[in-house]
């Protein structure tokens, strides 16, 4: 098996490790052999996110199968608990056939998620040591919100809608981001409003951070099933 790029987000409590070529194929650990471990370990799983779209990925049977091309220095982000530093080849432009492979793996990751949540619907969830933790809706919540964040970093934006109901809101802004990522692709870059100080997400890194944040919170739904 040929080697599979890597790269390292470093900070000083976390360390999150992911593969270049298939965004959503990321996880942490406390220092980088635990984030490498811990990425090898979850590699079947996201097998069954991906292999829908992508037969051919094959997961790794140990960390040296992964070639790390890239250290990055993490920040405050990183040690919370989110991937918050883009790689370089994420600035890279993209070809159509690149694009629809990348918008193949994020609706992937996005109906890994929603498989998940519905299929706990009705189940008990197992609590924190302490009591803690969210039930399924309120995991849930998370995800769209997110969703919607990361719909404004693209240059998107979606009108609120009168369904209360999450799920017509789940596609509106799914189906709003496809539509951002071919148009921009195809040079229809959005306007920076004055409010805005930062430039808005590579195309690249949108896919990236929406691809990991689905499925870590479908991981997180199936973890705690009370079986």
């Amino acid at each position: 098996m040929a080697p599979i790029p890597g790269y390292l987000e470093i900070a000083r409590k976390r360390t999150f490790a992911g593969a270049l070529d298939w965004p959503g194929w990321c996880r942490s650990g406390r220092d980088e052999a635990e984030a490498l471990a811990t990425l090898v370990a979850y590699g079947p799983r996201y097998a069954r996110v991906v292999g829908g779209v992508a037969p051919q990925f094959e997961p790794p049977a140990d960390v040296s199968a992964i070639e790390i091309v890239e250290r990055l220095t993490g920040n405050s982000g990183t040690d919370f608990g989110v991937p918050a530093v883009p790689p370089t080849s994420d600035s890279q432009p993209l070809d159509s056939a690149e694009l629809e492979r990348l918008i193949g793996l994020l609706q992937a990751a996005w109906g890994g998620f929603d498989t998940a949540a519905e299929g706990v619907s009705g189940m008990e969830l197992r609590k924190g040591p302490r009591g803690g933790g969210r039930d399924r809706d309120r995991m849930i919540a998370p995800v769209l919100g997110g969703e919607q964040a990361y719909l404004r970093e693209l240059g998107g934006t979606l009108p609120k809608m009168a369904d209360s109901d999450i799920q017509p809101q789940l596609i509106a802004v799914r189906d709003t981001a496809i539509r951002m990522l071919r148009a921009r692709a195809a040079g229809d870059e959005p306007t920076v409003g004055p409010r805005r100080t930062r430039p808005f997400w590579s195309l690249r890194y949108f896919v990236r951070y929406s691809a990991w944040h689905a499925p870590d919170h479908a991981w997180e739904i199936e973890d705690r099933v009370i079986r």
